[in-house]
């Protein structure tokens, strides 16, 4: 049974990382394609495109940093914790950086056609950022009671 909660606790510990990385991955991939496809239709301001693709990366450096906060020696007594902690918030940052992703695409979709409405079609996009910054702050202070 130790060895099971050993191998629980060290998964709490590396699943923010991990699937913050995932869900950065598939959340950049969906908005670069727009971007890319965006680049055919208009005649400048790539780099802005190119900007909000990268706008699901921050989960991963979320994950990161709760990765170190609840890196500790795993017991059987804290393996629960940090389980429960690390991978809550991990599936929190795998969905908010894949639906971030799909936010930032539509951004990027209505910003090639109607460039003045950049500023505010990314404001989805901040929102759901938003909940991923709730997780990792949630996670960075509910961990120290650990």
């Amino acid at each position: 049974m130790d060895s099971i909660m050993m191998i629980l606790g060290w998964t709490g510990i590396f699943g923010p990382m991990a699937l913050g990385a995932i869900g950065s991955i598939i959340g950049c991939s969906i908005a670069g394609h727009a971007a890319i496809g965006a680049l055919s239709d208009v005649d400048g301001g790539y780099g802005r495109f190119m900007g909000l693709a990268a706008m699901a990366s921050s989960q991963t450096i979320y994950g990161i940093v709760v990765m170190f906060t609840l890196n500790r020696e795993v017991t059987p007594e804290n393996a629960p914790a940090l389980f429960a902690i690390g991978m809550l918030t991990a599936v929190a940052l795998l969905l908010s950086a894949m639906r971030q992703g799909q936010c930032c695409a539509a951004a990027i979709n209505v910003a090639k056609n109607k460039p003045e409405v950049f500023g505010i079609s990314v404001a989805p996009a901040a929102i759901v950022e938003g909940f991923a910054v709730f997780a990792f702050i949630f996670a960075l202070v509910i961990s120290a009671g650990i």
